[in-house]
Order: C-alpha cells, then sequence, then structure tokens
C-alpha cells in the first residue's frame, strides 16, 4: 500500500521535537560520561592527550581513523596529488592513453610501496583469472575468484602470501589485505563481464588498466569491470554542467566531515566507553542507547569520509563511481543496510540478484541471502564474531520478507485495506522502529563486542521494561515517521520532474 498523503505539519513538528530532545538528553548523558571516565585507569589505552589548551583528551580507539590521519595522512595526500596532477597532464597531451598512464602510474605506486615481489603475486592472479575468463565459464571464473580471495583469508595460504612483500612498515599488513582483496574482486568481476559478453574480447591490458587504477586500488570502493570500462574508454570525454561544483562540495563536505569527528572525538568517548562494561553499565539507559546508536552513525561517517576522498579523485577522472552509504539515520530496512556500497553492488550482480531473482518468493531469497552472506563472511576473514555478524544479518534480510508474505496474506491484507493512509503509515512506522534496532543490534556484534550488544539488549529490554523500552521506541518511531515523509517527498518530487520531461 503506497502512502502519498502528506502528515500533518503539527504531527511533523512533534516528530522533530521529540527527536531533537532525546538526541540532545542523550548526548549530555554520553558527554558526562566521557568526562567522568577520562581518567580511568581502563581508558589510558584509548583516551590520549589531545587538546590540552581546554583540557580535552582524545578518543583513539579506532586504530584505522588514527591510522589515515597520522601516519597514513601525508602517503594519502602524496599518492592522491601526484594521481591528479599525473591524470591532468595525460588528459591534456594525450588523452587517448589516459587509462594506461593511470594503469602505469598505479603500478609503479605500488611497486614502490609494497615491492616488486607483491606486484609479481597480484599479477600472478590476474592472470590466472584473465585465462579463467578466456574458456567463457561463470562457475570455474567465480569458484576460481573465491578460491583466490580464500587464499589471503585463511592459513596456511595467507601467511606464504604475506611474504611476498618486502621490508617492513606500519601500514604494510592493513595495504596488503586492501590490496589482495580488492584485486580478487576486481579480476573475479572481469572475469564474470568477459563471460556474460564473450563478442566484446576483453584483453588482459583491460584486467591490468582496471586493477591498477590507483584511487581504488587498496581501499576501494569496487567498480564493476563494465562501468569502469565503459567510462574509462571514453576518448573525449566531457563533463555535465556544474560537475566542478559538485566535486568542489563533495571534497568540502569530507573536510568538514573529518573536522566534524576530530572534535567528535574530543568530547564524546563512544568507541572507548564499551570496552569498559562495568562504566558502560552504570549509564543510564538514555545514554546507553544513545551511546549504541552513535556508534552505528561513526561507523557510517568514516566509510563516508574515505569514499568521499576517494570518488572526489575518481570524479575528477570523468569516473562515476558508487555512491556513498546512505545515512543508518535514514534506514529502517536490512535491504539498504551497507556501508561500502561498491562491494554491496558487486554482491548483488553476480550472486544477490542471479540468484534471488524479484526477490518475491522466499526460497529462492533464503539461497541467495545465504550464498551472499558466505561470500561476505570469507570476505571480511571467517571468524565466530564474523559468523554470527552474517547469520543475523542474514534472518533480518530473509525475516523482512516472510513478514512482507504476511502481510499479503487475505485477512491481514484487507485489515491494512479498510486502514486510513495515516494508520497505515504508523503501523508500518512502528515495525520500522523495531526493525531499525534489530539493525542496530545485529551490528553492535561486529562494530564493538557480543558482551556489548548483550549488555545494551539487556538494559533496554529487560530491566528497561516497559518504560525505557517504549521510550526508545518512541523515538525510534518519530525518526521512522521522518524518514518516510522525506521518502515521500522525493518519490513525489521525481515524478513531478518525469512529468515535466515527458513529450506533449
Amino acid at each position: 500500500m503506497s502512502i502519498k498523503t502528506a502528515l500533518p505539519a503539527a504531527e511533523l513538528g512533534l516528530y522533530s521535537l521529540v527527536l531533537s530532545g532525546a538526541l540532545a538528553y542523550a548526548g549530555r548523558g554520553l558527554l558526562e560520561a566521557s568526562q567522568d571516565g577520562a581518567h580511568r585507569k581502563a581508558f589510558r589505552e584509548s583516551v590520549r592527550p589531545g587538546w590540552e589548551y581546554i583540557g580535552r583528551k582524545m578518543d583513539v580507539a579506532d586504530f584505522e581513523w588514527v591510522m589515515w590521519f597520522t601516519s597514513f595522512r601525508n602517503i594519502i595526500v602524496f599518492a592522491l596529488s601526484g594521481h591528479v596532477l599525473f591524470a591532468k597532464l595525460c588528459t591534456m597531451v594525450a588523452p587517448q592513453l589516459r587509462s594506461w598512464m593511470y594503469a602505469v602510474y598505479g603500478a609503479l605506486a605500488v611497486l614502490g610501496t609494497m615491492g616488486p615481489w607483491y606486484l609479481g603475486l597480484l599479477l600472478g592472479h590476474c592472470v590466472s583469472l584473465y585465462v579463467a575468463s578466456l574458456l567463457g565459464q561463470p562457475w570455474l571464473c567465480l569458484g576460481l575468484g573465491l578460491a583466490s580471495l580464500a587464499s589471503f583469508k585463511l592459513d596456511p595460504l595467507i601467511s606464504w602470501q604475506s611474504g611476498f612483500v618486502t621490508g617492513t612498515f606500519d601500514l604494510q599488513e592493513v595495504l596488503f589485505h586492501g590490496g589482495s582483496g580488492f584485486t580478487v574482486l576486481r579480476c573475479t568481476s572481469f572475469a564474470l563481464e568477459s563471460c556474460a559478453h564473450p563478442d566484446r574480447r576483453y584483453s588482459l591490458a583491460d584486467l591490468l588498466k582496471y586493477n591498477f587504477y590507483l584511487p581504488f586500488f587498496f581501499f576501494g570502493p569496487i567498480m564493476t569491470f563494465d562501468r569502469f570500462h565503459a567510462q574509462m574508454s571514453q576518448v573525449e570525454p566531457v563533463r555535465r554542467e556544474g560537475e566542478l561544483w559538485r566535486i568542489r562540495a563533495q571534497g568540502g563536505l569530507s573536510v568538514v566531515a573529518i573536522m566534524a569527528v576530530d572534535i567528535f572525538f574530543h568530547f564524546f568517548y563512544i568507541l572507548t566507553i564499551p570496552s569498559d562494561l562495568k562504566f558502560a553499565n552504570r549509564l543510564p539507559e538514555s545514554a546507553l542507547a544513545g551511546l549504541a546508536y552513535s556508534n552505528l552513525v561513526y561507523d557510517w561517517v568514516k566509510a563516508a569520509v574515505l569514499f568521499g576522498v576517494v570518488n572526489t579523485v575518481a570524479r575528477l577522472d570523468h569516473l562515476d563511481p558508487p555512491q556513498p552509504p546512505k545515512c543508518i539515520t535514514a534506514l529502517y530496512v536490512f535491504a539498504e543496510t551497507h556501508f561500502d556500497r561498491g562491494i554491496n553492488d558487486w554482491l548483488c550482480k553476480y550472486v544477490y540478484d542471479h540468484i534471488g531473482g524479484e526477490h518475491s518468493e522466499v526460497i529462492p531469497e533464503l539461497g541467495a541471502t545465504v550464498a551472499t552472506f558466505a561470500i561476505t563472511t570469507l570476505w571480511l576473514g571467517p571468524c565466530d564474531t564474523v559468523y554470527l555478524w552474517s547469520f543475523l544479518n542474514c534472518f533480518g534480510l530473509n525475516f523482512e520478507l516472510w513478514v512482507q508474505k504476511l502481510a499479503e496474506w487475505g485477512p491481514l491484507a484487507q485489515i491494512e485495506a479498510s486502514l486510513s493512509e495515516q494508520m497505515s503509515r504508523r503501523v508500518r512506522a512502528l515495525f520500522g522502529a523495531m526493525n531499525f534496532w534489530a539493525i542496530i543490534m545485529y551490528n553492535l556484534v561486529s562494530l564493538n563486542s557480543l558482551e556489548f550488544t548483550e549488555l545494551v539488549a539487556r538494559r533496554l529490554l529487560l530491566t528497561g521494561f516497559p518504560q525505557t523500552t517504549l521510550a526508545v521506541l518512541f523515538v525510534t518511531y518519530c525518526g521512522v515517521q521522518l524518514v518516510k515523509e522525506r521518502e515521500r517527498t522525493l518519490a513525489l518530487e521525481e515524478e513531478q520532474k518525469q512529468d515535466k520531461e515527458k513529450p506533449e
């Protein structure tokens, strides 16, 4: 049942007021907890000196964020700046050779960073999947790709292959896993596209130009080969009107997000507090709920910043990279929950959509989700936490379809048809609110720990029942209503735009 009626202004105002007040109240509790815990012994390893002139320490529990903006910052700036300058020069002098120049620059950067043996190792994987693509068997290409991926995720092969990296430095392990994993996914995409389009005769050179494009090489995102090849093959690419302004805006937003996170980490220790369960257990329920929510928001911001920086460079090269992840605040369905849209696109195209079809039947959907999360488990690195995270999210995705099928069942469908559009929206928003917290709980398992997830669930659902449970559910319900109203507005705007573009 589609909802076309807008919410009354008074109701929208009430939802906004409730949501804003709840976030402010939870934020105040987290700020007080951060101040109280700044000098705890358990915080010493992850709360380090920061802005001493105002007496604020900084949460450094996320080694990835600290790595990017300390030891890796200069390398990122140097490598990407060199790529941008090199790309600009090539576009001016020989635009028809730009894909070759990008590949040469990327291969030289990998050679200088990781050594010739590592470069040779990756070339070996590229050649093996290229040879498999010549046989034209998709199952063989996908199987070999997964085997190659497993060799970088499971011992003893991972230990043997890591020995191909020469020298030792702080970022060696991160760059090894990033470059290797994304190389395998890119090569598998190339092989599967070659099987799907045997008439196009892609060459090994096409694969190397695709794989060694430096902005995407170590950290993604993944662009499927068909999209990358089509965009990079344009001899004289032309920018759309206003595109440079959008690129500058994206770059500016990335800088603002980095500054906001830096400020946030000096006042809210959202990553350190969950590691001290005794301290976290003393938090009021509102602050604990805000802490769980903040962890997911931060993980989204981190992904958005990383892909925002890389995508800005890619757009300067006339590419249209995968979109950044959808904000967790705007999510209330498992089907849209992903923090890396490039890998999500890869999985959907080659596994999830291929097996699940229209995603409207229970059995094919179950098979599609199991296969998708099995590959996701391999990508993340098999371990108990990843197994649990995959199982929970796989269950959530299927449970949504089961509930949808139940809602389409005759008696229930008749009941909803008898409801007004506003009431139908409210019922759906209530289910969306419960689903939103299921998404938070399931992902806290991988973002923090199973113990912290159990603490949040116990405090919010058991010891806090019914007051805290209903209060948190009502606040989330208000947020879902606002998101639904935003979606309705965007849908109407899109319909109006399409109507204007239709010939009279």
